[in-house]
């Protein structure tokens, strides 16, 4: 039996995954890192760049308008990415 389904911290949490894809004549990777730093992600190791962690359930509406925040930020940078998100 699951943690979850004995009830056990049975609150799900979501996190977002942020896979870039930097172009060589775009903004240099420390300063993309930098953006998405000031923005509340931090790096991840397995198998994605960085993780959102949003530390509660979040709507798909949030997690859409997250990208639009991204978008935003990384406007002009040439850096392409493709967000995730799953709930734990």
């Amino acid at each position: 039996m699951t943690r979850c389904e004995a009830g056990v911290g049975a609150s799900t949490m979501t996190e977002t995954f942020l896979l870039l894809q930097l172009d060589s004549e775009g903004s240099p990777y420390s300063k993309v890192a930098e953006i998405l730093e000031d923005m509340g992600f931090r790096p991840e190791t397995e198998g994605y760049d960085f993780v959102y962690e949003w530390g509660r359930t979040a709507s798909v509406r949030e997690t859409l308008e997250l990208a639009d925040r991204i978008q935003e930020a990384l406007r002009g940078s040439r850096v392409s990415f493709r967000i995730e998100s799953t709930e734990d």
